[in-house]
């Protein structure tokens, strides 16, 4: 077997880890202009939804994939091989060796569709000096995961697995497909251990039938939007907060699981607060700020005093599960 490393986790403690945040927004609310708030120098906006008025004067560094295979390309160069992968498959060391140039053949012999497509020599120069220009940065921001799935969605449409064995269409291949590379794609980038990655991402508000706002993130298929809060580290959403004495609205960033609002959220560095500032650069620097040697005396692990004193058929499953009310044993009917 491949012999594996042992990690002194206190000795790598927020040593070269990158940060992976996916930050959510209703349309309009400034998800695209948080590239302002990052170093220009160090900072990657992969702009796949053409947001150019927004960034209008900034001076930094972007690119522009049109296809799904443009958008897997620069995944597999940012995140290097994928051993789990096979051969043949995207982000495999096949994948990565044609794309870096390092193919133990003649660059004129072999292509990424292994002989189907011939390189010229200009073709190869242009395509190594980009591979060297976007290693060097330390934040990549991919504006949006929405786009990203539609790109993704129309590359599976062509596919075999759409497509019966008579040729008629099969909508569940293409879904079924569609889950499955854009998780692939996902956890590509989110194993890029030394840069941060921050995935911007439309979010629905939505009435269920019971009248309550529920509140997802706007990606094709079920699948993504159901995996991707375990894929990153933060799930943000950026919001408008009217504030109730009637004082003038504000952006905010709200971090925490347990919120007021009912907002996707996640913080699983246990640094932020449930409210920050809309401002990367300070939330950046607040998630690689060095935790201090008694942080685990920091997380509280005990229950409310209120819960202790319920009943076991209280705290049943079902109980729990069907959403009742768990009242203080002082309070219950009978007790004064």
């Amino acid at each position: 077997m491949t012999i594996l490393e042992l990690v002194d986790m206190a000795e790598k403690s927020g040593g070269g880890r990158g940060a992976k945040i996916c930050i959510g927004g209703k349309s309009g609310v400034g998800k695209t202009s948080l590239v302002w708030t990052l170093d220009r120098d160090s900072t990657l906006f992969i702009d796949l939804e053409a947001g150019d008025l927004a960034l209008e004067g900034w001076e930094g560094t972007a690119v522009r994939p049109r296809t799904w295979d443009q958008c897997r390309d620069i995944a597999c160069i940012l995140g290097g091989p994928n051993p789990a992968r096979r051969k043949d498959q995207a982000y495999a060391e096949d994948h990565y060796n044609w794309l870096t140039g390092d193919r133990g053949c003649n660059t004129n012999e072999k292509s990424r569709d292994f002989g189907k497509r011939l390189e010229t020599e200009e073709e190869t120069e242009k395509r190594m000096a980009f591979v060297e220009s976007v290693k060097k940065f330390n934040t990549i921001f991919v504006d949006s995961i929405t786009h990203a799935g539609r790109l993704c969605f129309q590359w599976c449409t062509t596919q075999p697995d759409s497509y019966t064995k008579d040729g008629a269409v099969n909508t569940l291949g293409t879904y079924g497909l569609h889950g499955r590379e854009m998780i692939g794609w996902l956890t590509q980038l989110q194993h890029i251990r030394e840069k941060n990655v921050i995935f911007a991402c439309i979010l629905d508000e939505k009435t269920d039938d019971f009248n309550r706002k529920v509140f997802n993130l706007q990606i094709d298929g079920a699948k993504t939007g159901i995996e991707l809060p375990g894929i990153v580290d933060e799930l943000i959403t950026m919001t408008i907060i009217y504030p109730p004495d009637g004082s003038d609205p504000y952006r905010a960033f709200v971090c925490h699981t347990i919120n007021p609002y009912g907002f996707p959220a996640k913080d699983r560095s246990g640094r932020l607060s449930m409210i920050e500032q809309p401002h990367l650069g300070k939330v950046l620097d607040k998630l690689k700020a060095p935790r201090s040697k008694g942080a685990s005396k920091e997380l509280n692990h005990n229950l409310p005093s209120m819960v202790g004193e319920t009943t076991a058929e209280e705290m049943s499953p079902d109980a729990v599960s069907s959403g009742h009310d768990i009242a203080p044993a002082n309070k219950r009917k009978g007790n004064k």
